[in-house]
């Protein structure tokens, strides 16, 4: 059977190479994103897959209803799900606003429960499902992240939770906590911190077991295997793919 799998922030970085490997694990995709999908989606039909693009405000749930709606009528029931959207707006705490914490929370946590909500009944109907969804290494804390850390520990917890609530309709439900990845958010953090790109890079590649930084293809590579069929007596995971050992 064919399964169809939502990715959310689909358009770009960690999102984008998890569309293109679950298409290449022969999977349709729906890559949903409040920017644009048309890259994505070009290549994986220019690769032979099955995708289509929605935009869908993941913060809205309006917005998720709807796109939820499309993806099952164009595509089939969807019961691969990727929780992957997500904003920074990093600062430390005596300069944090409190709209800049909140909408953080809204869209990692708020933006994860709305999609889950609205999938988990076509999962269930199924008796199918895979759920991963993205946190980080922020989650154990860090610098200038209070909304950050707050929202990818949050994802854990919800994680944890949907595991022991839809494992006995055959959904798991996983987390990936990726360390330092080389994406745009990436950049950002580095101008935040006011350092160069490269040099960002460099130094916490020092820092690293494996002596480099994560890529993309990295997170792909694990969100493959939590969304496949062999992986259904895992659950309930945070996998930490950061390089080395993370507690």
């Amino acid at each position: 059977m064919t399964r169809t799998a939502i990715i959310t922030g689909g358009g770009r970085g960690i999102g984008a190479a998890i569309a293109k490997r679950l298409s290449s694990d022969g999977m349709k995709v729906a890559v949903l994103d409040m920017g644009p999908t048309e890259a994505t989606v070009s290549e994986i039909k220019s690769s032979g897959g099955e995708a289509i693009g929605l935009e869908a405000d993941v913060a809205d749930e309006a917005s998720v209803q709807t796109a939820v709606e499309q993806v099952a009528e164009k595509l089939g029931p969807p019961t691969v799900l990727i929780n992957n959207a997500g904003i920074l707006r990093d600062n430390l705490l005596f300069k944090m606003s409190y709209e800049e914490f909140q909408k953080v929370l809204s869209v990692h946590v708020g933006g994860s429960f709305l999609m889950t909500k609205a999938v988990q009944s076509y999962m269930v109907e199924e008796k199918y499902g895979r759920i991963v969804s993205m946190s980080s290494t922020s989650a154990l804390g860090n610098r200038g992240q209070t909304n950050y850390a707050a929202a990818k520990a949050g994802i854990q917890g919800m994680t944890k939770t949907w595991a022991i609530e839809l494992g006995k309709f055959g959904v798991t439900a996983n987390a990936i906590a990726p360390g330092l990845i080389e994406t745009d958010m990436t950049r950002a953090t580095a101008e935040r911190v006011g350092v160069s790109y490269e040099e960002f890079v460099e130094s916490a590649a020092k820092q690293i077991p494996v002596a480099r930084t994560g890529r993309p293809e990295d997170i792909a590579h694990t969100a493959s295997f939590l969304a496949s069929e062999g992986a259904g007596f895992v659950s309930g995971q945070v996998i930490y793919v950061a390089g080395g050992p993370r507690n």
